[in-house]
């Protein structure tokens, strides 16, 4: 409301300049009207410099609304095995997340729970991998695991076991979840793996993205371990606007 209003000044001194214009006076505001306009949206922002983060986070939004058109189709277009709840479903929640980020694993429990709860989610899982070497090879690991038909498998046991990443641990888990260590082996140096992997690093870094885990759903982008509710409601919204 306060950003509105500071724009709402500068407004009602451009109409007053149009004006003039239309009385057959200057074309624009003279310099002295300007000054004083300048002057009196300078008092009011310094008065209310809480509309500086509003109009910031506006700013922000309109940009990430931009970046997701942009880049929808590439968004929801998994790679082959990555997709969990409904794939058919109305709605789809993209995940970034990387393996080794403690915060991914209370945000996978989150979104475990957000699909047992709503049977006409699409998850989508991106590999986002940006805190170790570790990672990566977490992330061809699992990508790995897509080929072999047991991507959420591998997904849920990284997540849902202790430990730190390590490449000792992927391939514990390889064994354990009963995937092709030899083929899971080979996939680490897997140039079309790699190749997914750096697209998912592009993606994620032209919607702005900075860390994990990060959500897209709809024309949503949020950042952090945001929680069920959020979740929830973000995918509620997107429902409702769809139907629209």
């Amino acid at each position: 409301m306060a950003a509105t209003l500071a724009i709402g000044l500068m407004g009602a001194g451009v109409g007053a300049g149009t004006a003039m214009a239309a009385g057959g006076q200057a074309a624009k505001p003279q310099r002295a009207d300007r000054a004083e306009i300048e002057a009196i949206v300078r008092d009011y922002i310094l008065s209310h410099p809480e509309i500086i983060p509003e109009a910031v986070a506006r700013l922000e939004q309109a940009e990430g609304k931009k970046a997701l058109a942009a880049n929808r189709a590439a968004l929801e277009t998994p790679f082959p095995g990555t997709v969990s709840g409904n794939p058919q479903g109305d709605v789809k929640l993209v995940v970034f997340f990387d393996y080794a980020c403690p915060y991914c694993r209370q945000g996978h429990a989150d979104v475990a729970r957000l699909m047992r709860d709503d049977p006409k989610l699409t998850v989508i899982y991106r590999d986002f991998p940006v805190l170790s070497p570790a990672s990566t090879e977490a992330a061809m690991a699992s990508l790995s695991a897509a080929t072999q038909g047991q991507y959420r498998k591998f997904h849920d046991a990284m997540f849902d076991s202790p430990g730190r990443v390590s490449l000792a641990r992927t391939m514990g888990i390889v064994k354990g979840v009963g995937l092709s260590e030899d083929k899971v082996a080979a996939d680490l140096t897997n140039a079309a793996l790699k190749a997914e992997v750096d697209r998912n690093l592009a993606l994620g870094r032209g919607l702005g993205l900075t860390g994990t885990p990060s959500y897209i759903v709809g024309d949503r982008i949020m950042s952090g371990a945001v929680g069920y509710d959020e979740l929830k409601q973000a995918v509620a919204a997107a429902r409702a606007e769809k139907g629209r």
